[in-house]
């Protein structure tokens, strides 16, 4: 079966992302995360928390990892699956950085890998 290539669009410089912070765009496949390490890693993920519709955005950021803000589940960046006890898992966005500038598709990794 062949898959589409991911499709990208600039939305915005990795300046705007705070090391160890987040930030939020809305696209049409809905609210999207960024978050940037502390190692300068950009992930992209559903904004939403899949216990209680958490803001991702708004929770902590940390050793690859996101902890949400409202109930403190954590998930991890790279595979938006929850840790320790807690289950569920978000959309995981492919996203690249090129110039300084962070590239987003809004077609779920899931659906790129064979």
């Amino acid at each position: 079966m062949t898959r589409p290539f991911p499709q990208f669009i600039d939305v915005g410089a990795l300046d705007d992302i705070p090391v160890q912070g987040a930030r939020k765009v809305k696209t049409p496949a809905g609210c999207v995360g960024l978050f940037r390490t502390a190692a300068g890693q950009v992930h992209a993920l559903s904004n939403a928390c899949p216990h209680k519709g958490g803001p991702l955005t708004e929770g902590i950021i940390h050793d690859g990892f996101v902890t949400c803000p409202l109930h403190n589940l954590v998930l991890s960046l790279s595979t938006g699956e929850a840790q320790g006890p807690d289950t569920g898992r978000v959309t995981v966005y492919p996203v690249k950085v090129v110039d300084g500038r962070v590239l987003l598709s809004i077609t779920a990794s899931a659906d790129l890998v064979a």
